[in-house]
C-alpha cells in the first residue's frame, strides 16, 4: 500500500508533535512491507527527494512562508499547492494528513480521484485557537469537510470536535509508544528521588514554571529531591533553583534513560491532547503526575500508577508529587505503569491506521 503522509514540518532529530507521529506511523509501516512517503517543506527554494532511514521524504519550497506569517495567516498554506502537485506526481493509494493545509491538499486530490483522504487532527479544536490566526479555521473546516475520515488523538479530542465544530464520527487513534525503547530498567534508578519533565519550558501552557514552584515546596519536605527539565530550542531564561537540572532531552536515547532515572514524571500542561511524554514514561514503569484537564486524565487517571492535580496553586501540585514519589517507592508500582502503558504501544497504532485505511478502501 502506497500512503502518502502530508506534513509541512519535517526533521529526523524532531520526535515531538506531528512529527513524531509522521515517523513513527511511517516506521511501522515500512515495517509491515507498505511504502509510505513522506510529502513536507523545507525553506530552501528547491524541490528535493531523498530516502531517509528507509523513508522517501520529498521537501517542496516554502514560498512566501516568512510574508504570510507577518501578516498573520495561518502557517504553511503553501504547503496545500505544492502537496496537491506531488499527489499528482507520484498517485497513493491514501493521502494521509497531519495539518490542515495538507488536509485541504487531501480532499482536492479525493474529489478529483476519488483517493481516501484521512485528516489526523494533532490537537485539540478550540474555536479560540483556530481563530487567532487567518485562514486557520476556513483552511480546517475544508480539511475536515474534505476528509474521508477525521482521526483524533484522545477521546477528549474527539468530543471536542462535536462541541466546537459540529463534526460527529471522528475516530480515535492514540499515538504510538516504542515498548522496545521505552521499557524499565530499575538498576538505572537514581539513588535521590528525581522528577522528570520532558515538556518544552518556554511553552507558557506547558506551565513548567508552576511545577518549579511547586518543587521548591517538595525539597521542603525532601531535601535532596531533584527536577529534570529539557533545554528549550528557544533562548528563554532558564529556571534556577535548587535541586533543577536542565538536559537536553530531544534524542530519544537521552528521554529514555531520563524516564528511567526519575521516580516520577510531571506533566502540569493545559490544552494537551494526549500526553505522550507521560505514557513513555510509563513504559519505563515510572509513576506519573498530571494536570486532571482535557485528556491528560485519559492517561494519568489511574491510581495506581500517578496522581492528578486541579488548578494552579502549587501546594496542590507539590501534594501530588509528594504522593507520586511515594507511590514509586513500591515495588509493585512499576509494573502497573508498564502494563498500563501496553495500549499505547506503536504497534497497536499502526494497525488502527491499517485497519483504517482498508476499511476506506474497501468503501
Amino acid at each position: 500500500m502506497h500512503v502518502a503522509l502530508l506534513n509541512p514540518v519535517f526533521w529526523p532529530e524532531v520526535r515531538r508533535g506531528s512529527e513524531r507521529v509522521a515517523r513513527d506511523l511511517a516506521d511501522g509501516l515500512l515495517a509491515r512491507g507498505h511504502r509510505p512517503r513522506l510529502i513536507t517543506t523545507h525553506p530552501s527554494l528547491r524541490r528535493t527527494a531523498v530516502v531517509e532511514d528507509g523513508l522517501e521524504v520529498v521537501r517542496c519550497p516554502r514560498a512566501l512562508d516568512g510574508r504570510l506569517r507577518r501578516r498573520l495567516y495561518d502557517d504553511h498554506l503553501a504547503h496545500a499547492p505544492t502537496a496537491l502537485r506531488e499527489l499528482r506526481r507520484d498517485p497513493p493509494d491514501i493521502a494521509h494528513a497531519l495539518h490542515a493545509t495538507g488536509a485541504v491538499a487531501a480532499a482536492r486530490w479525493r474529489r478529483r480521484r476519488g483517493t481516501p483522504a484521512v485528516f489526523s487532527y494533532m490537537g485539540i479544536p478550540h474555536r479560540q485557537a483556530l481563530v487567532n490566526r487567518r485562514m486557520r479555521l476556513e483552511l480546517t473546516v475544508r480539511g475536515l469537510r474534505g476528509a474521508s475520515a477525521v482521526v483524533a488523538l484522545s477521546e477528549h479530542a474527539a468530543r471536542a470536535f462535536e462541541r466546537q465544530l459540529g463534526v460527529e464520527g471522528v475516530r480515535v487513534i492514540h499515538p504510538g509508544v516504542d515498548l522496545g525503547a521505552f521499557s524499565p530498567d530499575p538498576a538505572a534508578r537514581a539513588a535521590q528521588p528525581t522528577i522528570l519533565c520532558a515538556a518544552d519550558l518556554a511553552e507558557p501552557r506547558k506551565r513548567v514554571a508552576l511545577l518549579v514552584e511547586a518543587f521548591a515546596l517538595v525539597r521542603q519536605e525532601l531535601p535532596d529531591a531533584r527536577l529534570v527539565l529539557s533545554r528549550p530550542k528557544r533562548e528563554v531564561q532558564l529556571p534556577e533553583a535548587p535541586g533543577v537540572e536542565v538536559r537536553d532531552l530531544d534524542g530519544r536515547d537521552a528521554l529514555v534513560a531520563a524516564n528511567r532515572e526519575a521516580w516520577v514524571a510531571a506533566l502540569p500542561s493545559i490544552g494537551e491532547a494526549f500526553g505522550l511524554v507521560l505514557a513513555e514514561a510509563l513504559a519505563c514503569g515510572t509513576a506519573v503526575v498530571a494536570a486532571d484537564r482535557e485528556a491528560l486524565p485519559e492517561v494519568a487517571g489511574d491510581p495506581a500508577t500517578g496522581r492528578l492535580f486541579s488548578g494552579e496553586d502549587p501546594r496542590a501540585v507539590a501534594g501530588a508529587l509528594l504522593e507520586a514519589l511515594e507511590l514509586a517507592r513500591d515495588p509493585a508500582t512499576a509494573a502497573a505503569c508498564r502494563q498500563r502503558a501496553q495500549r499505547w504501544g506503536a504497534d497497536r497504532a499502526t494497525q488502527a491506521y491499517l485497519d483504517l485505511y482498508d476499511e476506506l478502501l474497501a468503501a
